[in-house]
């Protein structure tokens, strides 16, 4: 059977990834290893600058004070170093992932270490905030994974997939959409008199164009998105044809003493 791991963003013991896992384990061996507390944002960010600790609950799940690649990566090199994952998902995810927001999101950043494994990754997310309701999520995920697992995904290919809430219309196969923050500032002082910056809630405006995943949760459907880790502009290198005037030569020069 196919052995699956499981991360997330929101920590181990949030709702989304109790939810996934109790889903996913009639598909094959799972193993849970997901940050200690939330790392929210944190996209594609791993740790060197500290030594980190893997804290094993059981055999089938392991906490990390990092994250989410940190996970991925302690992951694959120790914890299942001997018995290699066939899939990684990530979520589920409070709150969508769309459009700009997968740039931050450490939801997606989970799924997407599966590239450099050569593995498929899966990234799960729920619209919403507050009391959620995991369940038709999940349901959905498990249908998904199984499709991989009989299918499987393009090259260097990740899906991210996001969730309304409510009544689901369908599915639907989108593009990343673009949205316009204004993001809000908290400023305070603390104790010590020293100030500080707390970068709250941002105030955005959506591009709700047809075929963006903006669009398909706006209208109640299930956004897949496949993305890939390559973020070259095509368009510019091709553009960029008319910047044959655009020169620059450098010889180093002896370094002059006082």
């Amino acid at each position: 059977m196919p052995r699956i791991l499981i991360t997330n963003d929101d920590g181990i013991h949030s709702l989304g990834i109790i939810s996934l896992e109790h889903q996913l384990r009639p598909l094959g061996p799972i193993t849970v290893v997901a940050p200690s507390h939330e790392m929210s944002a944190a996209s594609r960010a791993i740790t060197l600058t500290r030594p980190l600790r893997i804290d094993k609950i059981d055999d089938q799940h392991y906490s990390v004070d990092g994250t989410p690649v940190d996970c991925v990566t302690l992951a694959m090199a120790k914890i299942l170093a001997d018995h290699p994952p066939d899939l990684i998902v990530s979520g589920i995810n409070r709150g969508a992932n769309l459009g700009d927001d997968v740039l931050y999101s450490g939801t997606v950043a989970g799924a997407a270490e599966a590239i450099i494994y050569g593995i498929p990754g899966l990234a799960f997310s729920l619209q919403g905030r507050g009391e959620l309701d995991f369940g038709p999520a999940a349901e959905f995920a498990a249908l998904m994974v199984q499709k991989v697992l009989d299918e499987g995904l393009p090259e260097r290919t990740v899906l991210n997939i996001n969730i309304p809430q409510g009544v689901i219309r369908g599915v639907r196969w989108t593009r990343q959409g673009d949205k316009i923050v204004r993001t809000r500032i908290m400023e305070g002082s603390d104790p010590r008199g020293r100030n500080y910056y707390w970068i709250g809630e941002e105030v955005s405006a959506w591009n709700h164009e047809e075929g963006t995943d903006y669009r398909a949760i706006r209208d109640g459907y299930i956004s897949i998105t496949p993305l890939h880790s390559n973020l070259t502009n095509y368009a510019m290198l091709s553009a960029a044809a008319a910047w044959n005037s655009l020169t620059y030569e450098y010889q180093p020069r002896e370094r002059q003493t006082r």
